[in-house]
């Protein structure tokens, strides 16, 4: 008995959308130690201000880098929400 195809069909028929929850949970929880990332380095220079040319670099790649999981955090979100626009068309014989 051949028990690998039954799963197979399981899996498939749930959909990728467990696993982009827990890939959004995972982005989240790095944003948010980035953000603290950012808040340490800031406190260390003592440099807040980022227009500022002595604002470190270290803070300037955890900005660039929030930006972009935020960016995929947002992208996956609407991937999630959006309802697929197709259906599955069966053969009725």
């Amino acid at each position: 008995m051949n028990m690998h195809h039954r799963f197979e069909t399981a899996r498939a028929s749930t959909g990728p959308e467990p696993t982009i929850r827990k890939m959004l949970s995972d982005l989240v929880l790095a944003c948010q130690q980035i953000e603290a990332d950012i808040a340490t380095e800031e406190a260390r220079a003592g440099i807040h201000d980022r227009s500022n040319p002595r604002y470190p670099i270290l803070a300037r790649s955890l900005i660039e880098r929030y930006g972009n999981l935020k960016e995929t955090i947002a992208t996956l979100e609407k991937r999630v929400t959006e309802r697929p626009q197709h259906k599955l068309v069966t053969d009725a014989a």
